[in-house]
Parts: structure tokens; sequence; C-alpha cells
């Protein structure tokens, strides 16, 4: 059975009327100004048949809430611990089971640089240092009660593997892990894809729910899925692209791919068990999404 994961956060309060893509944190800074907006924004996207929600925490850092809204480290986990708080009480609103995943994005989100497309900063930091860097927001997020975390939009295997070493601290808290991709082949930092994945699986701790791809384009997704040599990789598959525009000069440009709700029964039958959407997807398409799959027999989880 597949599981319904949301769309894109970021997407869905632009389309409110919030400054989300003008700011270095993006959707993080509403945790702080407009909570409200997120819990809304959550909302939904259950309402339209999200099983999962992911948390407003992918672009949140101790560095960056300190530089960006003037917190201390101590007000800083305090909002990330928020995110979670947030997708509760939409989770909760419902009168039905939604998980909440908090958002692990990769140490280059944080940089706002778009470096998580390129994967550079890999070749200068160790896994030691990428596993430290990233434990504030993990501990944070497994504090607050995440039901898992969405350790996603990873530009290459060096940092999977440098948060996969963190997890196992955590052994009760399960953890996908998603690569974004440059084509249909190799993850942004030109590692192999199908590799990484195996990666990740060789490495696996006991709290490893699934293996991925994110933000990338539709097509591209379901030719990395289906190159995968599932002997290698023998976990869950998990996949959630973006609308297929590219990100380029600040702005998103060119033209959407296939919808989700075509893609999402092709996804489905290349081996994917949860399945949504990224940048540029919202909760029209994740409603479509759900269609698509109850029409072909799925019996989604409800």
């Amino acid at each position: 059975m597949v599981t319904i994961l949301d769309g894109g956060l970021a997407t869905t309060l632009q389309a409110a009327g919030h400054d989300v893509e003008g700011h270095p944190l993006w959707s993080a800074h509403l945790l702080s100004t407009q909570p409200r907006a997120i819990v809304d924004a959550h909302a939904q996207f259950i309402e339209a048949g999200a099983d999962v929600v992911i948390t407003a925490s992918y672009q949140a850092s101790v560095q960056n809430l300190q530089q960006h809204l003037q917190l201390s480290v101590d007000e800083a986990i305090s909002l990330m611990k928020d995110s979670v708080t947030l997708a509760r009480e939409a989770a909760q609103a419902s009168g039905r089971e939604v998980r909440v995943a908090g958002s692990v994005g990769p140490y280059g989100a944080c940089l706002g640089d778009g470096s998580e497309y390129t994967g550079n900063y890999l070749a200068t930091m160790d896994r030691t240092a990428l596993k430290e860097w990233h434990r504030p927001r993990v501990s944070a997020l497994v504090a607050a009660g995440a039901d898992l975390l969405a350790v996603e939009t990873l530009p290459g295997p060096a940092e999977a593997l440098a948060v996969l070493d963190l997890l196992r601290e955590y052994p009760n808290t399960p953890a996908w892990v998603t690569f974004s991709c440059q084509d249909s082949r190799h993850t942004c930092d030109g590692s192999v894809f199908s590799e990484a994945a195996a990666a990740v699986c060789a490495a696996r701790p006991d709290s490893l729910l699934a293996v991925g791809v994110n933000c990338t384009a539709p097509d591209a997704a379901l030719q990395l899925l289906s190159g995968l040599d599932r002997r290698r990789v023998p976990v869950p598959l998990v996949v959630y692209p973006n609308s297929g525009e590219l990100w380029v000069d600040g702005r998103f440009t060119g033209d959407r791919c296939a919808e989700l709700a075509t893609m999402g029964p092709r996804y489905r039958d290349a081996g994917a068990t949860y399945i949504g959407g990224c940048c540029r997807v919202g909760p029209d398409q994740i409603r479509g999404l759900g269609d698509a799959l109850r029409g072909t027999g799925d019996g989604r989880k409800t």
C-alpha cells in the first residue's frame, strides 16, 4: 500500500501570499513570524489526502536562526521544536492518523547559495563535521516528538552517511533518506544514484525506513527508481519529485513536467511505497495523486 506524502510547503505558503522565496530562511522564518500560516498550510495537504506532513525545518539551523531572527541558541532550538508542534496540531485536528516527519535538509540548504544542488561543500567537510552540524536539529525534532525524520534533498552519499551515523543515536525514530538528482542517473554531486542508495542500505541503522529521491524532475525520478538493484536496496522506496521547473537566479522557470497524478501509479509500479511532491507541487496535485492511486486499485493507506 502507498502512503501519500504532502507537497511543497513553501509553494503553498507562497500561494497564500507569504514571503518565502525572498527570505533566506524560506518557510522556516514563518515559524516565528506567522506560525498559524504553517498550520494552515499543513492542514491543506491533510485535507487533500496526505498521510504524512513534513515540518517547516528544512532550512532551519541554529546558526541561520541566530543570524536572521536574532535568536539565542536555546530560542533557535525551541523554534525548531515548534515546527513539529505546529504540524502535529494540524494532524490532530484532521480526525485521522497523520504522521509528522521532521525535515532534515542538507547543510547546503542553510548556506542560502544553492549549494544543496551541487554538493560543493562535501569536498571540504568531513563526516564528523557534517554529523555534528546536523546534531542540534535532529535532536530538537526527535525531542519534540516527530514520528519520523525526512532526511531530504541530500546532494550526495557523503552527507547521507554522516547523518546515518548520527541516527544510530536515535534508534526509536524511523527515518527515510532521499537524494536530489541532477539527471536520471546521478545525484547532484555527481555520484551514481543507485550506488548512493545501496551505500545507505549497506550502512543502514535499524531506524532506516526508506530510501529514494526528492526535489528532482518527475520523469528522472521514475528512471532513478527503476534503475535500482533491489537486491542491494532491499528497503521501501520513497519519491516526491518537484514540478520539473528549474530554480534559476532566485526564481522558478521553465515548463512543468507530467502531472503527479500521471506519475504516481508509475512510481508505485516501480516499487515506491511513499509518494508525494516537492517544490511547486500544491494540495491540488496531492489530491489528484490520491485519486489516481485509488483509481488504479491501489488501496491507498488511510
